[in-house]
């Protein structure tokens, strides 16, 4: 929000200078952002007559001009502008003058000197040299009864501020001069003038009818229609002024005067060409395949979501609350038009400029919220500002009022204000405070306690609980009062279970295994969903920050293999990326309080890929890509010392033959594979990357040690070579052993050596493989015998037959 110091000061003049009010602002919560003056320093520069204008003897394109700059004497001034003639008032700046830098940063002087031989007594000014404005279409001129001499700066107030304001959302009643000036009011007990709003007596009795279908869309409608204006008049300079201070280029009369009100009052309207609508206007709710060319050029697809002003035919007209259609717009063949104010109701307009990658004040001021109140007096300041600079003769006021907003009454007790506040507050200081905002109350005694039921006036959207009466009163009584105090708290220090370790520690663990970590938005594109987790009904976002960001993730892979193809596009050819972070996955319904709702479940999970060389280039070994065994050591490492179960599963986003599901204690916890061939192809990989994705919570749990003496004995180790089918789970294999029924001698079993005959081997199938294994056998409390090491061994070659069919490889 952009205006200037003498605008709002027009409304509560506080004694308080620049700085001190910009200060007062942002204190209050009104941040002011940037405060700038409407034009550089400069001196000596007047409002000047040119006299005679004649061309240059030997330059085309420079004139000599005869100019009266009120000093008594008649001054000879070159000139190369092309809108020089005689009879305007334009800036002059007379010898030594002094105006703004230029390029080089230093101040330019105006001396007397000889442009092509004719003597040039100062300089007739535009408005970019003197500083106001970035272009340039020739000298600035000025009204017609500005007084000659008059000091420039003076004449067109160049020594005023603009303030910029960077407000948040829930102050909507300040995106006005108006609005901002009441708030000042309040802040410094400085009298508040409101505008003269006098009603205009209808001179005619043409009306326009208008319906409106959707109560939830608007909830007041107001307009008049006004014949015979001038489209073609000019707008004052001191408006034209105003608008450019507040950052808005002037239009025409007829925009220029809607534009100037909603910056001083807060409240948008829009003015039709009446002659185009036909018969009557409609308020309602867009319906699908209707379309809208908008006055920005831009065409737009409506749909039941859009509120829209449809005339007698069904055709659209206008975006509620947004922009007017370019079919009504006001031009210059316009003699009479129908004025329009409104209240839409801001869930009603909230987003749906968005939608259409554009935003309008209009649109801005709506979604937040416009006083519905005032609508008729809003109506009645554009209609006296149209027919005074374009003529006209305005018709009876049609007001029509469906619902207004409701305005629940808020309570403050003044024992939690005083603990929130962290100082003590009187009653009358928070009294004194809602007097000042204009803030109707009734103070109650409870107890030993007071409470203050507020009911929130029309323009305050963001009174609805106890805390935001709070920083009312916080704000107004002034953030500076409050005591500087450092907080008392206890420090208890929660210790975690010796059998947990936190979140920071699974990541360094990861890290340590060689993986950077990634952080990525939790809403991913649909497809991601589809491809990488199987979901067809992921999670929408109702408000998408951006539309491929539409849904929210169940699983890391995709976000994962997005941070891959950036790292892969800036050329680096070996990655290890993990990530910790939140799935969102549908729950059971859960109740809330009458209502039955979806649930929704967000565990955290940690997931890592791999891509590339499995080392980095080194001599000591040849290069090879990482593999699913790789990663599968990595997933067992962060596990250790508990042991993991890898079962051969299927899953969507990874390789049919080259994924497990990750079982420990008997619970599936998570996946690791290398990802499927299809997707790889789809997602323009050149080699396949290995991933992992577990639960957290399986992470930071870890077995406390517990002690054990070293063994007295020492251990004994029989070799098997084993004949078993090609599709023997290893975990098959070594289960087998280690249940055997050996009295607890078997202590361990560790495969190591496969050999698969390339030729046909006696004794041995196409489809059988032998597997070396080594066992490890111990008795804690005395050596092993011969005869016990036979026993437990036979016991575990039968339970590897009956098991697996292993068999003893001749």
């Amino acid at each position: 929000m952009q205006f200037p110091e003498s605008w709002l000061r027009s409304f509560c003049n506080p004694d308080l200078t620049t700085q001190q009010l910009a200060d007062l602002l942002t204190m209050a919560g009104l941040e002011v952002e940037e405060l700038q003056p409407v034009a550089p320093p400069f001196t000596g520069v007047v409002v000047a007559q040119v006299l005679e204008v004649a061309k240059h003897p030997d330059a085309d394109r420079l004139n000599v001009c005869k100019v009266d700059a009120g000093t008594g004497s008649v001054l000879q001034i070159v000139c190369g502008a092309p809108n020089v003639r005689p009879g305007i008032k334009v800036p002059c700046a007379t010898v030594g003058a002094e105006l703004p830098p230029g390029a080089d940063g230093k101040p330019f002087k105006i001396k007397l000197g000889k442009l092509r031989g004719v003597e040039s007594q100062g300089m007739l000014c535009s408005a970019r040299e003197l500083g106001v404005s970035e272009e340039s279409n020739g000298l600035h001129i000025l009204a017609e009864d500005a007084p000659l001499g008059q000091n420039i700066r003076e004449h067109l107030k160049l020594d005023d501020t603009l303030f910029t304001l960077k407000l948040t959302p829930n102050l909507a009643h300040c995106l006005s001069v108006y609005g901002i000036a009441r708030e000042v009011a309040a802040l410094t007990g400085s009298p508040l003038i409101d505008p003269e709003i006098a009603p205009v007596k209808p001179e005619i009795d043409a009306r326009l009818k208008v319906t409106v279908e959707a109560a939830d869309l608007c909830g007041r409608f107001g307009g008049r229609v006004i014949q015979g204006v001038n489209p073609q008049a000019k707008t004052p300079d001191w408006m034209v002024e105003r608008l450019a201070r507040c950052g808005q280029r002037s239009v025409s009369a007829l925009v220029d005067i809607s534009n100037y009100v909603m910056f001083e009052l807060g409240q948008p309207s829009h003015v039709f060409d009446l002659d185009k609508i036909k018969g009557e206007l409609v308020v309602r709710w867009g319906k699908v395949g209707e379309e809208l060319k908008l006055l920005n050029g831009n065409t737009v697809k409506l749909d039941e979501q859009v509120g829209v002003i449809a005339d007698g035919s069904g055709q659209v007209e206008s975006l509620a609350g947004i922009m007017g259609g370019d079919a009504t717009a006001v031009g210059d063949d316009t003699r009479n038009v129908y004025l329009e104010a409104a209240f839409w109701w801001p869930k009603a307009i909230a987003g749906r400029a968005r939608r259409y990658n554009f935003s309008t004040d209009a649109s801005h001021r709506y979604e937040r919220g416009v006083d519905p109140a005032p609508t008729a007096q809003y109506i009645e300041r554009v209609t006296r500002l149209i027919i005074d600079i374009c003529g006209g003769k305005a018709g009876p006021l049609d007001d029509q009022t469906l619902q207004r907003p409701e305005r629940k009454p808020v309570t403050l007790r003044l024992s939690r204000a005083q603990r929130v506040i962290g100082m003590p507050v009187t009653l009358t200081q928070v009294e004194q405070v809602f007097m000042r905002l204009d803030l109707p109350f009734t103070a109650q005694a409870k107890g030993s306690d007071t409470h203050l039921v507020v009911v929130p006036p029309s323009w305050r959207f963001d009174l609805q609980i106890e805390e935001d009466l709070i920083e009312e009163v916080v704000r107004v009584i002034g953030f500076d009062k409050l005591p500087k105090r450092a907080p008392k708290a206890p420090v208890v220090p929660h210790v975690r279970p010796e059998a947990r370790r936190s979140l920071y520690a699974v990541r360094r663990s990861v890290a340590a295994r060689g993986y950077q970590e990634a952080i990525t938005f939790s809403f991913v594109e649909e497809k991601w969903e589809a491809d990488f987790a199987g979901n067809t009904q992921p999670i929408r976002v109702l408000n998408p920050i951006a539309s491929p960001l539409a849904v929210m993730r169940s699983s890391l892979i995709g976000s994962l293999v997005e941070v891959l193809k950036t790292n892969l596009a800036r050329k680096a050819d070996r990655v290890r990326i993990f990530e910790v972070g939140r799935v969102f996955k549908r729950d059971a319904a859960v109740q809330d309080g009458d209502q039955t709702v979806a649930g929704f479940d967000q565990p955290v999970r940690v997931s890592g890929l791999a891509y590339g060389p499995a080392d980095t280039l080194q001599w000591g070994q040849a290069v090879r890509n990482v593999d699913f065994f790789d990663v599968k050591g990595d997933v067992e490492a962060l596990l250790a010392p508990r042991q993991a179960q890898f079962i051969k599963v299927e899953h969507p986003a990874f390789h049919p033959g080259r994924c497990a599901q990750v079982v420990v204690e008997g619970k599936a916890v998570g996946f690791v594979g290398e990802l499927h061939p299809k997707w790889r192809q789809a997602y323009d990989l050149p080699l396949a990357p290995v991933l992992f994705e577990l639960d957290a919570d399986v992470l930071t749990q870890r077995a406390v040690p517990a002690f054990t003496s070293v063994p007295k004995m020492q251990s004994v180790y029989r070799d098997l070579a084993l004949v078993v089918t090609d599709s023997t789970a290893h975990d098959a294999l070594i289960g087998a052993i280690t249940k055997a029924p050996s009295e607890g001698l078997v202590r361990g079993a560790r495969l190591f050596d496969i050999y698969k005959p390339k030729a046909p081997v006696a004794g041995m199938a196409d489809n059988e493989r032998s597997l070396a294994v080594r066992v490890e056998l111990r008795d804690d409390e005395q050596t092993l015998t011969d005869e016990r090491i036979d026993v437990a061994m036979k016991a575990v070659l039968a339970s590897l037959a009956s098991e697996v069919g292993a068999r003893v490889r001749a």
